[in-house]
């Protein structure tokens, strides 16, 4: 800057760089440009009517520097290294799966199944499958006290930043394992006890590549694909451990792609193992979460019904 030039404001330079984002078809422009200045304060979050006029020293630059970050479609979440779900304030690190605000509503299944155990008197066991960046474990593990829950993933970078948000915002009873879904020993010691099975598997086809930069090429392919010409491949194998592994009448809750809720209905059914099978809508309407109760044995008679409103 120029000798004599007068420094802009921090409100300014968001407006400016809520225009660049908007540019390059990020698609909330605005949210992104104020948190990215709000992490270049080192505050949680930026009132822009607050901001600092002019705007403190070293700013200008770095902010510039994570707003072309953005810019090149690198996810925001990378870049300030914490993602916001539901009441958990989760770190996030590349090499792990971002968790998405729809998938706070699959945690919510599964919390308010656990509560109901819990107000019954009942001290619940759930597992949660594939379980990235802890998610979805860690929010039951938060808002259901006297759950025990375990959390398990193949990826170790996702074990280890499970582990991280265990310390950072868990209890000490919390559980997390490496291990394979498609392993049919997983959690062998916990076979036929566990009260909810939660799982946000990988099941994007493989001809349906993720159109948004921020998914597809940040988000790593072990999260995304699911295997098989269908994407189901892994999402069975989840089927398979939540008949092994739930207790008669324990609840299985699985996210899935909104074209899949037919064939992942099929799928549950064909395994004999659950009754009560239906597809959950999410946030925005879109048929994305199956929900189906464990019966008592592999011979006893599943019914399924048609996605839910």
């Amino acid at each position: 800057m120029s000798a004599g030039a007068t420094t802009p404001g921090v409100r300014a330079l968001v407006e400016g760089a809520v225009r660049v984002l908007d540019e390059a078809g990020v698609p909330s422009p605005r949210v992104d440009a104020t948190a990215l200045a709000a992490y270049a304060l080192g505050l949680p979050r930026l009132e822009l009517a607050l901001a600092p006029d002019p705007a403190p020293d070293g700013f200008v630059e770095e902010f510039a520097g994570l707003v072309e970050r953005r810019r090149s479609r690198e996810p925001l979440q990378h870049i300030v290294g914490s993602t916001v779900f539901r009441y958990l304030t989760l770190r996030v690190e590349p090499g792990v799966f971002v968790p998405r605000p729809e998938t706070e509503v699959v945690a919510q299944v599964a919390i308010d199944e656990a509560a109901r155990l819990v107000a019954a008197g009942g001290r619940p066991l759930v597992v949660d499958l594939c379980c990235g960046t802890g998610a979805i474990a860690l929010s039951v593990d938060t808002e259901v006290p006297g759950a025990d829950v375990v959390a398990v993933d193949l990826s170790a970078e996702a074990v280890g930043l499970t582990r991280a948000n265990h310390g950072a915002v868990g209890t000490l009873g919390m559980r997390v394992e490496q291990g394979d879904v498609r392993d049919p020993a997983l959690l062998a010691e916990l076979a036929g006890r566990v009260d909810v099975l939660v799982s946000n598997p990988p099941y994007v086809p493989p001809d349906a590549v993720p159109r948004e930069p921020e998914v597809r090429d940040h988000d790593p392919d072990l999260a995304l694909y699911g295997g098989g010409l269908d994407g189901l491949d892994v999402p069975r194998a989840v089927l398979a451990a939540a008949a092994r592994l739930l207790a008669p009448g324990g609840l299985l809750v699985m996210e899935h792609a909104e074209v899949q809720d037919a064939a992942v209905r099929q799928a549950a059914a064909a395994t004999g193992a659950f009754e009560q099978v239906r597809t959950l809508p999410d946030l925005t309407g879109r048929p994305r979460m199956l929900v189906a109760r464990r019966v008592a044995g592999p011979d006893a008679p599943s019914g399924v019904e048609d996605s839910q409103p």
